[in-house]
């Protein structure tokens, strides 16, 4: 049996792990890590599961909800693959916080995977991603995976994965969306925000010590009323645009 932990907000972590699962053809149970409604602490995966844990990268760490939430989920030796999603910058620390929670949660991971998808505050990076080279490419790691696994080895060693321990040190949700004229106070913000950090008694504003800016009430909003400050953007974009002029590819870890 195959499960799928996915922390997605803005549709890149998803399409990621579908690619992956649809490869390893059996049965899949998804877990929306980004769901503030669910029990966490009352998953148990057994040893003969099969796991993908799948996080964008946000500043180069793991988003703090994604290791709360991970950690409250019980594993039993259950081997699995880490995947962590970034916008054609840098994932840094991720992959090793990543590793380091997974294993702590009762986890074995076996394989670890950075791959690249469109951005999820500047779009014109990595924009279209994952295409059709990078699905190729992620149906080709997630074969070696289950031949890893299925291989007759019964221990595997400890991966060798880029990083730093202690972490970098996590950034602050500089770009907080509001809503504009165009919000009908329907409330869909307030429900989908991963952090629940929109109040339904106060629509139109974040409460910035609990955003953490991943943009899914800006995607999610069906009037696209909720936007963030556009010259903020700008100056994000422009710092950045050197480390993402180049297309980086999807890395394997095994």
């Amino acid at each position: 049996m195959g499960t799928l932990f996915r922390r997605g907000t803005t549709g890149g972590t998803a399409k990621v792990a579908e690619v992956i699962t649809q490869a390893w053809g059996m049965p899949v149970t998804k877990i929306d890590l980004s769901n503030a409604e669910t029990d966490y602490s009352s998953l148990h995966l057994e040893k003969e599961d099969i796991a993908i844990i799948a996080v964008p990268s946000y500043g180069g760490r793991v988003p703090s909800l994604a290791v709360q939430r991970i950690s409250d989920i019980h594993g039993d030796h259950t081997p699995c693959v880490i995947v962590c999603l970034y916008g054609n910058r840098a994932y840094e620390d991720t992959l090793v916080e990543l590793n380091d929670v997974a294993e702590k949660s009762g986890f074995k991971v076996i394989a670890a995977i950075a791959a690249v998808a469109e951005h999820s505050i500047m779009h014109q990076y990595a924009a279209g991603r994952p295409d059709t080279e990078d699905k190729i490419e992620l149906s080709c790691f997630a074969k070696k995976f289950l031949e890893k696994i299925n291989s007759d080895s019964t221990k595997f060693p400890a991966l060798q994965i880029p990083g730093n321990r202690p972490y970098k040190k996590a950034g602050g949700a500089d770009l907080v969306p509001k809503a504009g004229n165009t919000c009908t106070n329907c409330g869909l913000c307030a429900k989908q925000c991963p952090a629940q950090a929109i109040s339904k008694e106060n629509l139109k504003v974040a409460d910035s010590k609990k955003c953490i800016s991943c943009m899914r009430c800006v995607v999610q909003c069906p009037h696209s009323a909720r936007n963030v400050n556009g010259a903020m953007v700008s100056v994000a974009a422009l710092a950045i645009k050197k480390a993402c002029s180049v297309r980086k590819g999807n890395e394997l870890y095994i």
